[in-house]
């Protein structure tokens, strides 16, 4: 199914993203960290935006959203259990709703721990997750809000998508995430070589986002609590894999 998906650097280290489908035209921004390079780029396109995707409240997601509505209005999506942490939402959603984007349809995970009642959209005919602060490149959001266990059941939410998913998450924190992976997963030969790849690409200014589901499974440590190379690194052999994803974020708190 014919669509286009667009990576947006915004602030500092941030990304929105824009979807668009072909056969309606319709568009979509998923988070407005700031308005001025989501609206560039749609001007540069030609495009018109049609909807809104929020994926959390935090301020680096949300706060460029009036100034893109005053001259791109847009109907907004957000997480119903989070409206009043919201800006005005239009539709309000919760896990397994979907919001239709022309002949796109995505599904919403609810995927707290980074903060409560953060949503991811799934939208299977782009193989493609926007995850923001949920699942990342090599690592996880901080846990803010949520609980260790959460963010452990949202991982596995994604984890359980096809391993050809890209996975657009919404900071380029990629470099500093691959440092600390090596320290509990120092013998992953596929972790050394992106390392590489990333020092390498970041070096040219290259994002290294989005990211594919499969890269994830073999290098992010967070999606690895089962490995026994990091449970004998970690010293938990027979911990539960909860227990191990949670040493392995508080390590990276203290990192």
């Amino acid at each position: 199914m014919p669509f286009d998906l667009i990576t947006i650097p915004c602030l500092s280290d941030n990304y929105a993203y824009l979807l668009r489908d072909h056969a309606s035209g319709e568009v979509a921004v998923i988070d407005v960290p700031e308005a001025g390079p989501i609206a560039a780029e749609l001007t540069a396109r030609g495009w018109t935006l049609s909807q809104v995707w929020i994926t959390h409240h935090h301020w680096d997601h949300v706060d460029g959203l009036a100034d893109l509505l005053a001259d791109h209005p847009a109907r907004v999506v957000g997480a119903a259990a989070d409206a009043d942490r919201l800006p005005k939402l239009d539709l309000a959603v919760s896990e397994g709703d979907t919001v239709t984007l022309g002949a796109l349809t995505a599904v919403i995970f609810d995927v707290s721990g980074h903060t409560i009642n953060h949503i991811a959209y799934y939208v299977p005919q782009a193989n493609a997750v926007f995850t923001a602060d949920s699942l990342m490149a090599l690592g996880c959001g901080r846990l803010f809000e949520g609980t260790p266990d959460q963010m452990w059941s949202s991982m596995q939410k994604l984890m359980a998508l096809p391993a050809d998913t890209t996975i657009c998450s919404g900071h380029e924190y990629t470099a500093s995430n691959a440092k600390f992976a090596l320290t509990v997963d120092p013998d992953n030969t596929a972790l050394i070589s992106r390392s590489n790849d990333i020092t390498a690409a970041r070096e040219k200014g290259v994002p290294t986002v989005p990211s594919l589901l499969s890269t994830e499974l073999e290098t992010n440590p967070f999606l690895r609590a089962a490995d026994p190379g990091i449970r004998a690194t970690l010293g938990m052999p027979n911990a539960t894999d909860a227990e191990v994803f949670a040493e392995i974020r508080k390590r990276k708190d203290h990192f």
